[in-house]
């Protein structure tokens, strides 16, 4: 298990992204598997960034594991900010034009689609959202 905490802030999205993207790449990840990860890495990381901590700034920690027989890559993000269940997040309606949908939304609808699972859970005041994708 690899893991890095920083602070929750974007100036850090691209911090964790190469700390994930050289985990993947001595794993062989494949560029399609580590392209997906990136951009979910970009919205759960974002989110923390965004809405975890209004009134300052916290740190969070990004932690991955990996199953070798599975060859599944998990990706947890750790903080313990304001509490946020992503899965509970209604799905927007994509059938919709850009113009007619609701703001919000999509980027945790993408991750959903993109990854195998996607976990939520909040113990002792922290939440954790894990990813987990098949590379």
């Amino acid at each position: 298990m690899k893991e890095l905490t920083v602070a929750a802030t974007l100036e850090n999205i691209p911090v964790v992204t190469a700390f994930i993207d050289e985990q993947l790449e001595a794993l062989d990840c494949s560029m399609k598997a580590q392209m997906q990860i990136d951009i979910a890495i970009d919205e759960l990381f974002g989110n923390i960034a965004h809405y975890a901590y209004p009134d300052g700034t916290g740190e969070a920690m990004v932690r991955l594991d990996f199953d070798e027989a599975a060859h599944m890559a998990s990706i947890s993000f750790v903080d313990n900010g304001v509490p946020f269940n992503p899965l509970e997040q209604t799905d927007p309606d994509v059938t919709l034009s850009a113009e007619k949908r609701d703001v919000g939304g999509l980027g945790i609808f993408m991750v959903k689609k993109t990854m195998d699972t996607l976990e939520y859970s909040r113990e002792n005041g922290y939440n954790e959202v894990t990813i987990h994708k098949r590379i």
